[in-house]
């Protein structure tokens, strides 16, 4: 079942994210980010624990990013992930926001979805908000991929 993050979620999901950060696959993130966050995830939860988070963060007017896109091991090849990226996407259409974006090492997964592969310097507000603090600035090797909603 997928659902908007609850403060309950926010231990589970920085597990999760912790799980894949420690292999450079995904930003890691505090647990107090999380919670101060925790409105932009939504989690797939079944017997009743998060198996899979992901978060819609709003960038800019007509720009959102998917973050923080993570799942249990464990539940790989569910279709856990595409799960909680369309639940992005969704509330980004009705939210009224034009373009989403993500910054990922998993290229396929992302255009199966409808992205497509864009230059980093197409998100401005992404590189001078986020990534300039990133320990990977400026030799980011994650691939940019975009969706015009």
């Amino acid at each position: 079942m997928i659902r908007k993050a609850i403060l309950q979620d926010a231990r589970q999901i920085h597990k999760l994210l912790l799980n894949y950060a420690k292999d450079g696959l995904v930003l890691p993130r505090s647990l107090m980010d999380i919670f101060e966050a925790i409105r932009d995830f939504y989690v797939f939860v079944e017997d009743g624990r998060v198996v899979g988070a992901a978060a819609l963060n709003i960038c800019w007017e007509d720009l959102a990013e998917v973050r923080s896109l993570v799942v249990d091991e464990n539940y790989n090849g569910r279709g856990i992930g595409r799960y909680l990226v369309e639940a992005c996407i969704a509330e980004a259409r009705q939210l009224g926001i034009g373009r989403i974006f993500a910054l990922t090492y998993q290229q396929t997964f992302f255009e199966k979805l409808g992205f497509q592969v864009i230059e980093k310097s197409e998100l401005p507000q992404k590189i001078w908000g986020d990534c300039i603090k990133c320990a990977k600035f400026p030799e980011c090797d994650e691939i940019a991929l975009s969706l015009s909603l």
